[in-house]
C-alpha cells in the first residue's frame, strides 16, 4: 500500500500536461485537488484518468485565472501546488493581452494563495519560450531569458512575463514560506489522455498526418515527451536540489520541423509533408497575417539547443526518445480522432493497416 505523500493542488486540471501530472501524482501516492474553470468537466477529467482513480484521492474545485474567488480556500488544505494553468491559443490572438493578462494574474493569484496557506513547495510550469527567444544564443541555459522587447509572439511573451513575476514574488518574500521550482519544457509531444486534439502539438501532428500541411516552415525547436514533463514535476516536490531552480526539460538539440514529419512517415503516416515552404513566402505573408508573423519570427530564431546537464544531474533523467514519443502520441489519437470523426488509421492517412 502506497504511503500518502500529501495533497497537491493542480491548476488547469483538464489540460494536456496537467492530466499527465495528475496521473503521475496519483501513481506515486499523492492526493490531488484539480482546479477547473467549469466543474461540469469533472467527469470528463475522471474519464481521461481512468476508473481506478475515481476515489477519495482525487477531488476538484473551481478556479479562474482572472478571478480572486476560491484561491485561498483551494490551497488551504494542500501541501504542494502545481501551477500549470495558462492560456494557450493555437492561433496568434489579435490582442497579446488575451494571453499575457491571465498568465500573469493567474500566476500571482496562485503564489499568493500558496504563501497564505503555507504551501511547502510550488512547481510552476513555464516554458523554453521564456528562455530561448529574442536573442541568438546557440545553446540556451537557465541563466537566459527571452527578450520580450523583440517580436517573439504573444504566447512566448506571456510565459516569460509570468515566470519573471513568479521569481520576483518568491524573491521578495522575507519569510521564505515556500520553495519554488520552474519546469521549462520545449515543444511537448506524447500521448493524449483526453479527446482534446486542439492543443498546439496535437494540432500540429494532426495536420501533418492528415495532409493538411502540404509543406512546413523552416523552424527548429527543442522537444520533450509529456510523460517526462510530468515526471520532473513530481520529482521536484521531494528533490531539494531542484529548489529555487529553473529546470530545462527538453532535447539537447533543436529538431527541424521536417525531422518530426520524417519520423511520422517512418511510422506509416505517408501524408506527412516532405518539403519546406519558402521562407520569403512566409515573410511576405507576415506583413498582413498574425500567424505568419509569429512563424516568421520563429524562423529567424534559427537552430538552437539547450544545456540540460543540470536536469540530468539533479534527476538522473533519461529523456524518452522522440520516435517513441511520436509513436505513442499517434497511437493515442485512435480514441481522440474517433471522437472527432477522423480516423488516422484509414489508408488515406496511414499505410499498412
Amino acid at each position: 500500500m502506497t504511503v500518502n505523500q500529501g495533497k497537491v493542488l493542480v491548476t488547469g486540471a483538464s489540460g494536456y500536461i496537467a492530466l499527465h501530472c495528475i496521473l503521475e501524482l496519483l501513481n506515486n501516492g499523492y492526493e490531488v485537488k484539480g482546479s477547473l474553470r467549469d466543474l461540469k468537466r469533472e467527469n470528463e477529467v475522471r474519464k481521461s484518468l481512468g476508473t481506478e482513480f475515481n476515489n477519495n484521492n482525487l477531488e476538484f474545485c473551481k478556479l479562474d485565472l482572472l478571478n480572486d474567488e476560491g484561491w485561498d480556500d483551494a490551497a488551504s488544505d494542500c501541501d504542494y501546488l502545481f501551477h500549470i494553468a495558462s492560456p494557450c491559443f493555437v492561433e496568434e490572438p489579435k490582442d497579446e493581452n488575451e494571453l499575457i493578462t491571465p498568465a500573469l494574474e493567474g500566476t500571482l493569484r496562485a503564489l499568493k494563495a500558496a504563501h497564505k496557506s503555507k504551501i511547502k513547495k510550488v512547481v510552476l510550469t513555464s516554458s523554453m519560450g521564456a528562455i530561448a527567444y529574442g536573442h541568438n544564443k546557440s545553446c540556451c541555459n537557465t541563466n537566459d531569458w527571452t527578450d520580450t522587447s523583440k517580436d517573439v509572439g504573444a504566447y512566448i511573451k506571456s510565459k516569460t512575463i509570468a515566470e519573471k513575476a513568479a521569481w520576483d514574488f518568491v524573491d521578495n518574500q522575507t519569510d521564505e514560506s515556500f520553495s519554488m521550482t520552474t519546469i521549462n519544457p520545449g515543444m511537448v509531444f506524447g500521448p493524449l489522455l483526453s479527446n482534446d486534439i486542439e492543443g498546439i502539438s496535437a494540432s500540429l501532428v494532426t495536420k501533418m498526418i492528415t495532409g493538411k500541411f502540404p509543406a512546413l516552415p523552416d523552424i527548429y525547436f527543442t522537444v520533450v515527451d509529456v510523460r517526462d514533463v510530468a515526471k520532473l514535476h513530481v520529482l521536484s516536490l521531494t528533490n531539494h536540489h531542484s529548489d529555487h531552480k529553473r529546470i530545462i526539460a527538453t532535447s539537447q538539440k533543436g529538431i527541424p520541423f521536417l525531422e518530426i514529419s520524417a519520423i511520422l512517415r517512418e511510422l506509416g503516416f505517408n501524408k506527412s509533408p516532405k518539403s519546406l515552404v519558402p521562407t520569403p513566402v512566409i515573410n511576405s505573408l507576415a506583413m498582413f497575417n498574425r500567424d505568419m508573423k509569429s512563424t516568421s519570427s520563429m524562423i529567424k530564431r534559427g537552430r538552437y539547443g539547450a544545456d540540460i546537464s543540470e536536469t540530468i544531474s539533479i534527476f538522473d533523467w533519461e529523456p524518452i526518445p522522440l520516435k517513441k514519443t511520436l509513436e505513442d502520441m499517434t497511437s493515442s489519437f485512435s480514441y481522440s480522432f474517433g471522437e472527432s470523426g477522423i480516423d488516422p488509421n484509414e489508408k488515406n492517412y496511414k499505410s499498412g493497416n
